[in-house]
């Protein structure tokens, strides 16, 4: 019989327990999803792709998590595989069956714990099999016994509310295990809970998993956490964002149990750092000599995508062959993916040469990345802790020393990378050389040196104040340009996109906003020139690389005073 609480030898001589998870059977296919895209249409008519082209096999014995940003359509892609939702197009098949609804092999843990506050503790772990016509009196063994496997024996009769959180997700965990299924599957299971019980809940769940008597065999975790996914996983499956895509696939081979401490460990971790930030990713190896799909088991090539994920395996006759993605391909270029509005019908083209070269930058792409959630001075704090590592700092480690989750730490970092003001190789983040001259700026130039970063680097920033330039009015309604961005994403994210343009024109006086009226204008600064002929100015981007002082994380030239 389990103990809610882990102390001293008891927790060493558990985790002991939990040796080399079960051999995986390559011969043994759970579920596969065969190139699904998801769509979602809003009440307005605009069309959302969450999840584009991807294809995906969990193999028996496997622990398998699917990690990415906010916005990678994890969840989605989990809800898709339980056959919860029918995907757009391609399928999902359980046991070479295709679904046609709720995957009978599955069972679900959620991260808000899905709870019935009326129902006792015994009462919420039955009500899956109440679903399926058990008997009472077989329920009540079958929950019975699944609470005490889970450590929860003595709480029957308990009720949500007199649970703590840990405990509450112990019930949700054997509410899915009293049902026997094949696979286990958890979304963002341990998020709402604190430290210390998340990592308790962790092992017991790998204990679980490892026991002769479990039935599960296997089990699919959605996480952003890199750290958990490195500790609990046998594969790493990396989603990129907007749409949803398979970046990578990495296997863990790390003897359990794991240790946070091991080299090996932290450079796993850091790995999946770079990949996220937009390292590259290797082509699947299938993808080079035409090998049949088969699960990474081993270590010899740890960073290469499983061939099930890629774009080049099969698809069904009547479709065309899917394009080859660039998987390396790095998801902090907003600038080089984003549409501009002023290229979506805003404005007329350009007439004079600056302005024309200005819409060239802007690149139009059926992909456009969104503008990273962030605030200048965020932008600017993060800088001020990376100009005490000049040589730069891993993501991991300044994750936790700023106690960050990856979800708040990567809009920044996208951010900075976006302005040119920060760069990050090999999952290690450090300041430009003009993200130094920024940092050291006082108000004024730093106020310039932003707004022109902003004009150069960010299309939608670019775009607005085009538009307003070019409207004769020197007036523009915001709503227009929500409406713009909302062709392309849904509602929420469209007005959060121009809520932070408007954020970072202000702040480079740029442009103005009067949100009562839903107005834009340009700023008096702009207007007077103080901003496109201000004290700073840019020489030409290779001017610096000829004198050997650039690198290739820096803006493209030196910054010099007027």
């Amino acid at each position: 019989m389990t103990t809610m609480h882990d102390h001293g030898a008891d927790a060493t001589s558990r985790r002991d327990s939990i040796r080399s998870i079960r051999a995986v059977s390559p011969d043994k296919v759970l579920l596969e999803a065969d190139h699904v895209t998801q769509n979602f249409t809003s009440d307005k008519g605009t069309v959302l792709t969450v999840l584009d082209d991807v294809s995906f096999t969990l193999y028996e014995g496997e622990v398998v998590a699917i990690l990415g940003r906010s916005g990678a359509g994890k969840s989605t892609l989990l809800r898709v595989l339980a056959g919860l939702v029918e995907p757009t197009s391609g399928s999902v098949s359980y046991r070479s069956t295709r679904l046609n609804g709720p995957n009978p092999g599955v069972s679900f843990v959620f991260q808000t714990f899905a709870l019935m506050p009326w129902l006792t503790v015994q009462a919420n772990v039955e009500l899956g099999l109440q679903a399926r016509g058990v008997s009472r009196r077989d329920r009540a063994k079958l929950a019975l016994a699944a609470i005490d496997s889970i450590g929860l024996d003595g709480f029957e009769g308990a009720y949500p509310k007199e649970l703590s959180g840990g405990m509450r997700q112990r019930v949700g965990i054997a509410r899915a295990l009293v049902l026997h299924p094949d696979a286990l599957f958890m979304d963002e299971p341990f998020s709402a809970l604190d430290v210390l019980t998340a990592e308790n809940l962790r092992q017991e769940v790998l204990r679980l998993f490892s026991s002769a008597d479990c039935d599960i065999k296997s089990m699919l975790i959605v996480t952003h956490n890199i750290e958990e996914a490195v500790q609990m996983a046998d594969r790493i499956v990396v989603l990129s964002s907007n749409p949803g895509r398979a970046a990578a696939s990495i296997t863990v081979d790390l003897p359990r149990p794991r240790d946070r401490h091991d080299p090996r460990f932290d450079e796993t971790v850091n790995r999946l750092y770079s990949i996220l930030t937009g390292g590259p990713a290797e082509p699947p190896e299938h993808a080079k000599n035409g090998d049949e799909k088969s699960p990474a088991t081993t270590s010899e090539q740890p960073d290469k995508p499983q061939p099930d994920e890629q774009q080049g395996a099969k698809k069904p006759a009547t479709q065309q062959p899917p394009q080859r993605r660039d998987l390396g391909r790095s998801p902090t270029t907003v600038s080089q993916t984003a549409t501009s509005a002023s290229e979506s019908g805003t404005t007329a083209p350009a007439s004079d040469a600056t302005a024309s070269t200005t819409q060239r930058r802007a690149t139009t792409a059926s992909t456009a990345a969104p503008l990273p959630d962030a605030t200048p001075a965020g932008i600017s704090g993060l800088l001020d802790v990376l100009m005490d590592h000049p040589q730069g700092v891993s993501l991991a480690d300044l994750a936790s020393d700023l106690s960050f989750e990856v979800d708040d730490l990567f809009p920044l970092v996208d951010a900075g990378a976006l302005l040119g003001v920060m760069e990050v190789h090999g999952g290690r983040l450090r300041a430009t050389n003009l993200g130094m001259r920024w940092c050291e700026a006082d108000i004024l130039t730093s106020k310039q040196m932003f707004a022109r970063m902003a004009i150069d680097k960010v299309p939608l920033v670019r775009s607005i104040d085009t538009a307003l330039r070019k409207s004769r009015s020197g007036r523009l309604h915001g709503e227009l340009i929500v409406d713009l961005l909302r062709a392309r994403y849904g509602d929420a994210d469209a007005r959060r996109q121009f809520a932070t343009a408007v954020g970072w024109g202000r702040y480079g006086e740029l442009f103005d906003y009067d949100a009562d009226d839903d107005i834009l204008t340009l700023d008096d600064a702009n207007l007077d020139g103080q901003v496109a002929d201000g004290e700073w100015s840019f020489d030409d981007e290779n001017a610096e690389d000829a004198e050997g002082g650039n690198d290739s994380g820096d803006y493209g030239g030196t910054a010099q005073r007027g």
